[in-house]
């Protein structure tokens, strides 16, 4: 058996095996999957990547009015551009800890108030200039103003003051903090020249690429950066073409048109999978899709309205007919069994007799306005349709607009008061809850406020026991549960798709979609 295997080994890393290929070979000749998949990963890395050529991306979410300025970045076509030429201080590793990147270490204080990170001895930007810690302070300021519309307002908000020090940069927090890391590795918190002041949008970084063009909504091509200090980048070009539509993104995957395309709608993941060629990776992770209700803004800022829609809504009818099986239930709060300090809250199920009660008892008799569109989740238009037929079973009448998918996260999304969106989640539940529902936080898309939520996150930060912070993580999310904006009726799995033509996908990689973003920096094209 070990020929046999070695052979097919050898077939994968001169890139004439796929991967669905060598794991069915391999399970019939009787290994595990686990062990199928670690052979896998070695053949991949022993054949060592490819350099060259172009690999080009089909994703979702892009529009028009997207900007190439991090500050700004919503989706996954804004998170992608990113990562083609900036990088963070810090990054989460594959494994899910936090790793070096502008900076090459880090250490805290005793009580964590106070936290040191020095910069990459060498590393430049990819106009030629070194960095320096000033550039990361410039940064840091640029995204804590309180006129800046950056997504990272929420976690910059907890930072008393950064200062450089030669090439340290030191971040002296108002609270303990024993999660900063994972905080500075926001993707919105890209070091740029001079912090990005003069010119927010110039893409001028770290990163592996330098962009070459760019047309917002349509197209992004990126070419290898000369002065990048790291190892990732194996294409020589790399383009992200924006295919919002569901089915011609599919068609320009099993057609050869693109190389990888995201979010695989789940009703046709299976399908998907058995076409000639085509590989489908599923993720499991924290990303979750949602309806969210703006707590400040009427019918809304009655909170049995808010119950009524909670209890109003068939979780498992919906995880059935929209996920297929790629995914779980949700329970009105952003934070599931992907968090390091998971707590079980009572399930909420389907109820339309207590949604009738609390929808009475709120007073309020008219009708409830959704706003929807495909951008928001893969089969948002079809899920708001079924929320509409459970809440008509209490007898509360939904309308329903859909809304272009151009402009839909800047004209829609935390702008209008009841509308589907999407959360890829977080890293721990410190960033996932001061990045939107912290009062403070800019990307509040609830527009959720709670002085005792404030007071518990602030506090679980420098908590340093275990078993306490944890019954304070469960304590925020009952109050979400029972009092916040967010509707959440599942968790959806990452569903990613290649073709045969390029190679060196990772499995699970932090449990987010596309390897975190970086699987076309990591990947190489075969033929």
């Amino acid at each position: 058996m070990k020929d046999q295997l070695d052979y097919l080994k050898w077939r994968v890393g001169a890139g004439r095996l796929s991967r669905r290929e060598f794991l069915g070979r391999a399970s019939a000749l009787g290994l595990s999957a686990f062990a199928a998949n670690t052979m896998l990963a070695d053949a991949v890395r022993a054949a060592g990547a490819q350099k060259g050529g172009t690999m080009i991306v089909g994703l979702q979410g892009g529009s028009s009015s997207d900007s190439l300025d991090p500050a700004l970045a919503t989706n996954q076509v804004a998170l992608s551009a990113i990562r083609l030429w900036g990088e963070s201080l810090v990054e989460l590793a594959p494994d899910g800890s936090v790793e070096g990147k502008v900076a090459e270490s880090f250490e805290s204080s005793p009580d964590a108030k106070v936290w040191t990170f020095k910069i990459r001895s060498g590393i430049q930007f990819s106009n030629g200039k070194d960095v320096t810690a000033e550039d990361v302070v410039e940064t840091m300021d640029r995204h804590s103003g309180e006129d800046t519309k950056s997504g990272a307002l929420g976690i910059m908000r907890g930072i008393s003051s950064v200062k450089a020090e030669g090439d340290t940069v030191i971040f002296e927090l108002e609270t303990p903090n024993a999660d900063l890391p994972y905080l500075l590795a926001d993707y919105h918190l890209i070091i740029q020249p001079g912090g990005g002041k003069d010119d927010p949008a110039a893409a001028i970084g770290t990163g592996p690429y330098i962009i070459k063009s760019a047309e917002m909504g349509v197209r992004i091509v990126a070419e290898k950066n000369p002065n990048y200090w790291g190892d990732l980048g194996n294409a020589e070009t790399i383009e992200i073409v924006v295919i919002n539509d569901n089915t011609a993104r599919v068609a320009a995957l099993q057609s050869g048109q693109v190389h990888m395309i995201d979010r695989v709608p789940p009703r046709t993941a299976g399908l998907v999978a058995r076409a000639p060629g085509v590989n489908v990776y599923s993720t499991k992770g924290p990303g979750h899709y949602v309806f969210i209700a703006h707590c400040n803004t009427a019918p809304f800022d009655n909170n049995d309205v808010r119950l009524a829609l909670k209890y109003g809504i068939n979780r498992q009818e919906m995880v059935d007919k929209i996920l297929f099986g790629y995914g779980s239930i949700g329970n009105d709060t952003p934070i599931n069994a992907s968090y390091p300090y998971f707590t079980e809250i009572e399930q909420r199920e389907y109820d339309p007799d207590k949604a009738k009660f609390h929808f009475d008892k709120s007073g309020y008799d008219g009708s409830i306005l959704l706003r929807t569109s495909d951008n928001s989740f893969p089969g948002a238009p079809d899920a708001a349709a079924l929320y509409q037929q459970s809440l008509a079973a209490a007898g509360i009448n939904m309308e329903i607009k859909r809304e272009p998918n151009d402009g839909y996260w800047s004209e829609v999304w935390n702008v209008q008061p009841f509308c589907t969106s999407y959360w890829g989640g977080r890293p721990t539940q410190d960033q996932m809850y001061t990045t939107a529902y912290l009062s403070s936080a800019d990307w509040n898309d609830t527009k959720f406020k709670n002085e005792q939520f404030d007071q518990l996150l602030i506090a679980a930060r420098g908590e340093l026991d275990d078993a306490k912070r944890k019954q304070m993580y469960a304590d925020m999310g009952n109050i979400l549960h029972n009092e916040g904006g967010l509707i959440c009726p599942m968790f959806n799995d990452f569903i990613d798709a290649t073709t045969d033509k390029i190679a060196g996908w990772e499995e699970g990689v932090a449990g987010y979609a596309l390897m975190n973003s970086y699987a076309p920096l990591k990947m190489w094209v075969v033929a």
